[in-house]
């Protein structure tokens, strides 16, 4: 399947380049930003890693941690720390039955450790789960065989139960499975994509508020590989919400390779890699828990597709409540390594705002990975290809102020929740949604506390010396 991906992603990429040059009205606008600054932090030179795929994780020492699917002493990829200053620090080099070529971000577990994948590698070649402490210590908790799934190109999500959930591209019918993986590696296949149900899951899954988690296939059988999402709980239930191309000329967008956000109202939100203007620049959309789909962004609105196109990576919902993402090509850069591409800003509503355009050798090229916010207010990504190397990573700040963010991010009254930020030396309250709690700083940028008696599903805010920090997600109470 790896090959597949690969066709369809230089398929899709030269048609876009030939049937953009048309400018198309939208219903959507877009606009390019002035005030923000764009800042290369860090340029992957090989020994340290080559292809820096995935999103970056901050983790609760402040830092943040990601992977290079490829480079390193085998070639065959890393994982990293780097902080906010760009210093970087090689973690760990896979070579071979540990697994290696990791695709996917990695999460930090409730229990302090990162936990990530492996799309290929493992005693069957077929991909492995992984832990790896902040040390850069690695255990391989798990290699697929084949009927247990094969290929797992998306990340891992912590559930309300502590166990990590995932998805494969491959499987026992060959379309992809969802699986659930304990802390010590105990691993049960929940779902097996036959096809008319979806077909290659590509990403990683969100928790919704209702605690079933939320995914995308990137096909479901049709002629355009289409796609779906889809809603699945932890003892294997899976509804398909929507499927793809269900408009002529598939305007609603097709092949999502990433998958969906939680956004604070309720909704999911996300992209489609084609579909659109012309069926090949791609969308973005937003999506309720119930499956009533809205496209808001088709992308390459503008002459000579300057608003970008081939959203490959997912979104993120920013402090001011807006969405932040990439696109892997498009845009308006001028020294490309072939593509460029562009990070974006987009309302809920669709107006969507240019937030910077790649040059490819100087600042990066084809960034294929989401941005994340870190706690400082500034979004921090990679680049597959460009910088001074072998990819980049980079940061933007548009001025958004410090927030806090959580470990894991749902809890029962009385469970402790873990709290990333900045200033907690100088803590003195915590409260969730309103409700006052107990906690205990146990470094400058975090914390934990007892979710309080009467406590409810909603913003959690850490008052320090400097004023007060007010998280960029609900935390889920559970009942």
């Amino acid at each position: 399947m790896p090959e597949l991906r690969v066709e369809l992603l230089t398929r899709g990429t030269s048609l876009s380049k030939m049937i953009c040059i048309v400018f198309i009205l939208s219903v959507a606008t877009s606009t390019v930003a002035r005030a923000q600054t764009f800042q290369p932090l860090f340029s992957f030179d090989g020994t340290d890693g080559t292809f820096p795929q995935a999103a970056l994780m901050q983790a609760t020492d402040g830092n943040f941690y990601g992977t290079t699917q490829q480079g390193g002493t085998d070639t065959v990829g890393t994982v990293y720390r780097i902080t906010a200053q760009g210093v970087q620090t090689t973690l760990h080099n896979f070579g071979g039955p540990e697994g290696y070529r990791p695709n996917a971000s990695l999460v930090q577990g409730t229990d302090g450790n990162l936990y990530g994948t492996t799309e290929a590698g493992g005693t069957s070649e077929f991909g492995t789960v992984f832990k790896i402490t902040p040390a850069g210590e690695l255990t391989t908790l798990h290699s697929f065989s084949g009927p247990d799934g094969q290929i797992p190109f998306g990340g891992l999500v912590q559930g309300a139960n502590g166990n990590f959930y995932g998805t494969t591209s491959g499987g026992n019918n060959g379309d992809g499975t969802v699986f659930e993986i304990t802390p010590g590696g105990t691993l049960t296949v929940l779902h097996s994509f036959d096809g008319t149900d979806g077909t290659h899951p590509y990403s990683a899954l969100a928790q919704g508020i209702n605690g079933n988690f939320y995914g995308t296939t990137f096909g479901d059988g049709c002629n355009l590989s289409c796609g779906t999402v889809f809603t699945i709980n932890t003892r294997g239930k899976l509804t398909t919400l929507y499927k793809f191309c269900s408009q002529t000329g598939c305007t609603d967008g097709s092949s999502p390779i990433a998958g969906v956000v939680l956004g604070s109202d309720g909704n999911f939100y996300g992209t489609t890699e084609f579909g659109g203007v012309h069926s090949s620049e791609g969308t973005v959309f937003k999506i309720t828990p119930t499956g009533n789909l809205t496209t808001i962004y088709r992308f390459c609105t503008l002459p000579g597709c300057t608003d970008g196109l081939i959203p490959n990576a997912g979104l993120a919902q920013g402090s001011d409540g807006n969405f932040y993402g990439t696109t892997a090509e498009g845009g308006s850069g001028t020294d490309c390594l072939p593509s460029c591409g562009t990070v974006f800003k987009i309302t809920s509503t669709g107006t969507l705002t240019t937030l910077h355009n790649f040059s490819g050798r100087t600042d990066g090229d084809t960034p294929d990975a989401a941005v994340l916010q870190g706690t400082d207010g500034t979004f921090y990504g990679t680049t597959r290809y460009g910088g001074v190397g072998s990819g980049s990573i980079y940061s933007v700040s548009t001025g958004l102020v410090p927030f806090v963010a959580f470990v894991g991010g749902y809890g029962k009254v009385g469970s402790t929740a873990e709290i990333i930020g900045q200033g907690f030396d100088n803590a003195t309250a915590v409260s969730f949604n309103g409700t006052a709690a107990k906690f205990v700083v146990r470094s400058d940028t975090y914390l934990t506390a007892t979710v309080p008696t009467g406590a409810s599903t909603g913003f959690v805010t850490v008052t320090t010396s400097e004023g007060t920090l007010k998280s960029n997600q609900k935390f889920l109470v559970i009942k």
